[in-house]
C-alpha cells in the first residue's frame, strides 16, 4: 500500500501541498492583526503615545488581546485640574469696620423697631464688643507697665506722689535757667490805662522781672501810666513791628538781645508761675521736648 500511494502522491507533490497550507495559514493571521499593525505603524515604536484617549478599540486590542512586544497601551493622563484663585484675606482694618457697621445696624434696627428680639440681639452683640474692648485696655496696661520705654507717666506722672516729685525738679530745673537769662533776655509789656486785665497783670510782670532781675520795658497802648511802671513809653507801632495781635492788652514779649528778635509769651492774665514756666520753656526747651 505504501507503494501504491507513494507511487499516487510523489515526494516533492506533497511538500508543495504542506506549504500551500501553510502560506493560507499565514495569510489568514495575517488578515486578522494587519488593522491594528496598521494602526501602530503610524506611531514611534519606541516613544508609545501617551496623549491618546482610550476607546473601545483600544480596550479591545490592549485588554483582549496580547499584540506582542512592537505594540504598547499605555493609560492617558488625566486634565490637570487649573489651581483656583487664592481667597482674598480680610484685612484687619476691614474686620473691625464690619464690627462697627453691624453694631450701628443692630442698634438703628432696635430703635426703628423695639421689638424684644431686636433690643436682645443689640444688647448681646454690645457686650461682646465691650469685652473685647476691655481685653484690649487690659493688655495694653499690661505692655506698658513691662515696657518703660512706651510708659508715659515715667516722662509726665499723673499719681499724686510721683506728680509732687517730678514738679519740685522741675521747679529746681527752672530756677536755674531762671537766674541767669537776665543777661540775655529782657521783657516788652504792652499795657493801657483803661484795660482792668492790665491792672490784674501788671503786678505779677513787676514781681517776676524783680525775682529774676530781667529788665521790663512797659509801653502804654493808649497813652495812659501805670501805677506798677512809672517809666513807661507811649507805643509808636512797637507791636506791629514784633508780629502781636493789636488792640490785645496785657501783652508780653520775651526780647533776646543775642539774636535781636521779639518771642511771644502770651495774652491777658498769666500766674506768676505760668509766667515763669512759659519763659522757662521758650528759652530752654525745644518743642515737643516736654511731652
Amino acid at each position: 500500500m505504501k507503494n501504491n500511494l507513494a507511487r499516487r502522491f510523489p515526494l516533492p507533490l506533497a511538500l508543495g501541498g504542506l506549504a500551500v497550507l501553510v502560506l493560507a495559514i499565514v495569510f489568514l493571521i495575517d488578515a486578522a492583526i494587519s488593522p491594528a499593525f496598521a494602526q501602530g505603524a503610524t506611531s514611534n515604536p519606541i516613544d508609545p503615545p501617551t496623549n491618546t484617549a482610550r476607546t473601545s478599540a483600544d480596550e479591545l486590542y490592549c485588554e483582549k488581546r496580547r499584540l506582542g512586544y512592537w505594540f504598547y497601551c499605555t493609560k492617558p493622563k488625566p486634565p490637570e485640574m487649573e489651581a483656583l484663585p487664592p481667597e482674598p484675606q480680610t484685612s484687619a482694618s476691614e474686620k473691625l469696620d464690619a464690627v462697627t457697621k453691624e453694631l450701628r445696624e443692630l442698634k438703628a434696627k432696635a430703635i426703628l423697631e423695639p421689638t424684644r428680639e431686636n433690643v436682645i440681639a443689640y444688647i448681646r452683640f454690645q457686650r461682646e464688643q465691650l469685652d473685647r474692648a476691655s481685653l484690649f485696655s487690659d493688655v495694653w496696661q499690661r505692655a506698658i507697665w513691662q515696657q518703660p520705654d512706651l510708659d508715659y507717666t515715667l516722662e509726665r506722672p499723673v499719681s499724686t506722689l510721683a506728680k509732687r516729685q517730678w514738679q519740685d525738679a522741675r521747679s529746681a530745673s527752672r530756677d536755674t535757667v531762671m537766674a541767669n537769662l537776665g543777661k540775655r533776655y529782657g521783657l516788652f509789656y504792652f499795657f493801657a490805662q483803661s484795660c482792668g486785665a492790665c491792672e490784674v497783670m501788671s503786678p505779677i510782670v513787676k514781681s517776676v522781672s524783680g525775682r529774676w532781675k530781667l529788665t521790663v520795658r512797659a509801653i502804654s497802648t493808649d497813652g495812659g501810666p501805670s501805677k506798677h511802671f512809672q517809666n513807661y513809653t507811649v507805643e509808636t507801632g512797637q507791636r506791629v513791628r514784633m508780629g502781636l495781635k493789636p488792640k490785645i492788652t496785657p501783652a508780653l514779649v520775651l526780647w533776646d538781645s543775642a539774636q535781636s528778635r521779639a518771642i511771644p509769651i502770651g495774652y491777658g492774665i498769666i500766674s506768676a508761675d505760668e509766667l515763669q514756666d512759659r519763659i522757662y520753656l521758650l528759652t530752654s526747651k525745644e518743642a515737643g521736648h516736654d511731652y
